[in-house]
């Protein structure tokens, strides 16, 4: 039989139109993700602002907004802070047949969720469930407790602070540090890492003091501050999050202590309105979003705020998950967390910040990141956080393979 043009030309439209069906063999279906973070409790603030994150951007990347074509829906579980409770709401989770789970707020609830959702997976083949972990930052967790079912979206405690003292190794006001942290595994590694790499950047560095506290329980800061005072630092490190971040500026500033505050989580909920005018140009944090960020990220940013009367956006790590999330289901054809898994490892896809990729060795997701410095709100920033009338102002930017941290991963796939 003669191939004719026409007929050639019939067949391709519908091999594409196959590929197109295969592609979107899955558009329409609903993708539950159990959210897992404290509600309740001293960080029920922080909680309750990234559940409307997680919410609002459902809705933005849902259906049609993302390559695979499946809608979100967000399931809220309370687990108040706590390890313990985390796995009780998994456990209700796993009931509720969800088989993708959120959580970020606190690295101890992470490494007991991390465990369990590994281990029964491997009771449960045909059941599988993935973790998407978007701010719980232990570097453990990507390193001696890796697990093939945990994916990482934020950069981790050691990625954060190699992008700090790199801008700290030319901050000459660095002389004497002191570090302050909560008594967990997150404030643990901030103190390593920080002792680590600043002893390779800046030896003439003195560390004169370090602190740990206990997590979500200090009501006063005040007897922290003094003891800052009384060391001469003029340097403070610090990862801590939530009340502990706020009122540990409120002590300082009570107290008049002018030093700089190098931080992980100064912008988040909370934060901005605790240090008001306080600590301009002195105040910094380094994550992978600041809220005057040209481009994409200020269209979520004003989304957001506009439908949450009252709330800051500030946790843009959502954005990178829905964003990987959503094309690694489109790659696999199948919203099956087994297939899924495999096709997230490796995959890039492009974010509000550029391209991000997740790496395979250990879902340790690789991406640009920020310093910026608290100062007042201009024509050129003039994006003004939690009424204060100021704002984060970017002083540097760190392209992925600058903060990028070597793992020791030896993850174990599933056969």
């Amino acid at each position: 039989m003669k191939f004719t043009k026409k007929m050639f030309s019939v067949s391709a439209a519908a091999v594409l139109a196959l590929n197109s069906g295969l592609a979107f063999a899955q558009a329409g279906e609903t993708v539950k993700i159990a959210f897992i973070d404290p509600l309740s409790g001293p960080m029920a603030n922080i909680g309750t602002n990234i559940l409307h994150t997680f919410q609002f951007l459902a809705e933005r990347e849902g259906g049609k907004a993302n390559p695979a074509g499946v809608k979100y829906e967000i399931v809220p579980f309370d687990n108040k802070g706590s390890p313990q409770e985390s796995l009780s709401v998994l456990k209700a989770a796993t009931d509720q047949g969800i088989r993708y789970v959120a959580q970020g707020n606190g690295s101890g609830a992470a490494a007991a969720l991390s465990d369990a959702i590994t281990k029964y997976n491997e009771r449960n083949p045909g059941k599988e469930m993935v973790y998407l972990n978007y701010a719980a930052v232990d570097p453990d967790l990507t390193n001696s407790k890796c697990s093939y079912w945990h994916f990482r979206f934020d950069a981790d405690t050691s990625m954060k602070m190699e992008a700090m003292t790199t801008y700290m190794k030319d901050d000459a006001s660095v002389k004497k540090v002191y570090i302050i942290g909560q008594n967990y595994a997150h404030g643990h590694q901030v103190a390593k890492y920080a002792k680590e790499t600043l002893a390779r950047k800046r030896p003439d560095v003195q560390i004169v003091g370090e602190d740990l506290h206990p997590i979500g329980q200090v009501k006063d800061f005040a007897p922290y501050i003094a003891k800052i005072k009384q060391s001469g630092a003029d340097t403070v490190i610090t990862g801590n999050w939530g009340n502990d971040m706020s009122l540990l500026f409120k002590a300082a500033k009570d107290a008049g202590l002018v030093i700089n505050f190098y931080t992980y989580y100064a912008g988040a909920t909370g934060s901005p309105a605790a240090l008001s005018d306080y600590g301009l140009g002195k105040v910094k944090y380094v994550y992978g979003f600041y809220p005057n960020l040209p481009g994409e990220g200020i269209k979520v940013l004003e989304g957001f705020e506009a439908k949450y009367k009252g709330e800051d956006f500030s946790t843009a790590t959502v954005i990178h998950l829905f964003r990987t999330l959503g094309a690694s289901i489109a790659k696999a054809k199948s919203t099956d967390p087994v297939k899924v898994a495999k096709a997230m490892e490796g995959i890039s896809v492009k974010s509000f910040s550029g391209e991000i990729t997740m790496r395979s060795s250990d879902h340790q997701l690789q991406q640009t990141l920020y310093l910026a410095t608290w100062q007042k709100a201009d024509k050129k920033n003039p994006i003004a956080r939690e009424g204060t009338g100021n704002t984060w102002v970017s002083e540097k930017v760190f392209e992925p393979y600058v903060s990028s941290t070597p793992t020791t991963c030896q993850m174990k796939r599933p056969a």
